[in-house]
């Protein structure tokens, strides 16, 4: 982990190629207390050793299924493919998918040499129960732009406001023609390691693209621009249908879902799970 000492920053963005119905601005003030934050994002290998000393059943094991982007189901698990997301006919539900399995039943992290890959097809629910055991915690969403940022004020990325800068890849995003064509040109077509490429100015790996990030709020797009929202340490709503996601994922392509930028904003509901899921953890300077 790193420590992070804290400080006021500007949170959000009203940039014309944000999405203003995410709740990504207006742009405000907020504070953090200092904080540790985990440089990578936890990984399989990490998860493993959880689940093998405490038992955990994750919620797609419990499920018995998890959504794969399509083309990463291999021949051999067509057959548990049970339907697709309307909306977004990529995804697919395939049976038996789960961490240790994040590409169908026939697949394996041991086998497939992705210990040190993100682990994926966790909800949020599943997060909170891996860093209550790590003794950890999940990011507020201040925690985790602040962290993000790595020390930049207002600039679109990790690194600056150049996707590429000197036509050097900076993170795991779609590369290509969305949702036809991936041609890997940085060097993946799924998931990388968690150490892959150059930290951000605070030493985090990947806070952009790769996979998602878990946050511990609950989602609102509006619930920052009222009365009731606290600059100092912001929480969200304190109830709510669905959890943040931060930071984007191997998926993500400017054409469909440009959120690999440090202000974007996503969501779903806490017992979702998908192979480009996952999360890091924080804990409170004491």
């Amino acid at each position: 982990m790193v420590r992070l000492d804290g400080g006021t920053f500007t949170m959000g963005t009203d940039s014309d190629v944000g999405f203003p119905e995410d709740g990504e601005g207006p742009p405000r003030e907020v504070t953090v207390d200092a904080f540790y934050v985990d440089r990578y994002a936890v990984t399989n290998a990490q998860f493993a050793e959880f689940v093998q000393e405490t038992g955990y059943t994750t919620d797609a094991e419990r499920f018995g299924w998890s959504f794969i982007f399509e083309e990463f189901v291999s021949d051999a698990d067509r057959s548990q493919i049970h339907r697709n997301v309307p909306a977004a006919p990529w995804w697919v539900a395939v049976e038996g998918a789960d961490w240790f399995h994040p590409y169908g039943p026939s697949s394996s992290v041991v086998d497939d040499d992705l210990l040190k890959h993100p682990v994926t097809h966790v909800s949020h629910r599943d997060a909170v129960a891996y860093a209550e055991w790590a003794g950890k915690r999940l990011p507020t969403e201040a925690e985790w732009e602040y962290a993000a940022r790595g020390g930049l004020e207002q600039r679109r990325f990790p690194w600056g406001d150049t996707l590429e800068p000197d036509g050097e890849h900076r993170c795991n995003i779609w590369q290509g023609e969305f949702p036809e064509h991936n041609t890997g040109a940085d060097g993946y077509r799924a998931t990388a390691p968690v150490d892959e490429y150059e930290p951000n100015g605070h030493g985090l790996y990947n806070p952009s693209g790769n996979v998602w990030e878990w946050c511990a709020d609950w989602f609102s797009p509006e619930y920052h621009t009222t009365d009731a929202y606290d600059h100092d340490n912001p929480r969200g709503p304190s109830e709510g249908n669905e959890r943040v996601m931060r930071g984007g994922s191997h998926l993500c392509h400017e054409s469909w879902c440009n959120r690999y930028r440090v202000a974007a904003r996503s969501k779903n509901t806490p017992d979702s799970s998908t192979s480009n899921i996952g999360f890091r953890c924080v804990v409170d300077v004491e």
